[in-house]
């Protein structure tokens, strides 16, 4: 068993702390970036940023359903940290300054099977989840112009 990454980044023109404010609102701006793999999104505790605990169900593959309860910290400045409770997953995203705007950063990292199935999960699921990040990254840009 290894860990696995998927990291996606997009830049923005505008500024860290509007890119970070729309990030850590889980009860109402969230629920607008996310693209048609995701379901039952419900926030279950607080909605912005660190103490809020969120449910959804990711549709990773055709056959890959995840039911996660990510618990939100803030381990560093315009750092979100979503770890979930039913799994290895956790998700960081951070936003710093680039130019005179600022760029995201998002990585997942999980432990991976072992065997065939591990090779398979280190080479294609983070390509997939680099995908679904990079949708939310893109609806991002949208509500942050």
């Amino acid at each position: 068993m290894g860990q696995v990454y998927a990291t996606t980044e997009r830049s923005y023109p505008a500024s860290p702390e509007r890119v970070f404010e729309a990030l850590a609102d889980y009860a109402v701006t969230r629920p607008k970036l996310l693209p048609a793999q995701y379901s039952e999104y419900e926030v279950r505790a607080g909605g912005t940023g660190a103490g809020t605990e969120v449910h959804w169900r990711l549709q990773a593959t055709e056959k890959r359903v995840r039911d996660c309860l990510f618990s939100v910290t803030e381990p560093g400045t315009r750092t979100l940290m979503e770890t979930d409770a039913n799994s290895s997953m956790v998700i960081t995203w951070k936003v710093a300054g680039h130019g005179s705007g600022s760029k995201v950063t998002v990585q997942a990292s999980w432990t991976g099977a072992t065997g065939i199935g591990g090779f398979f999960e280190r080479t294609f699921a983070p390509k997939g989840l680099n995908r679904i990040h990079d949708q939310i990254l893109v609806a991002l840009a949208t509500e942050v112009a």
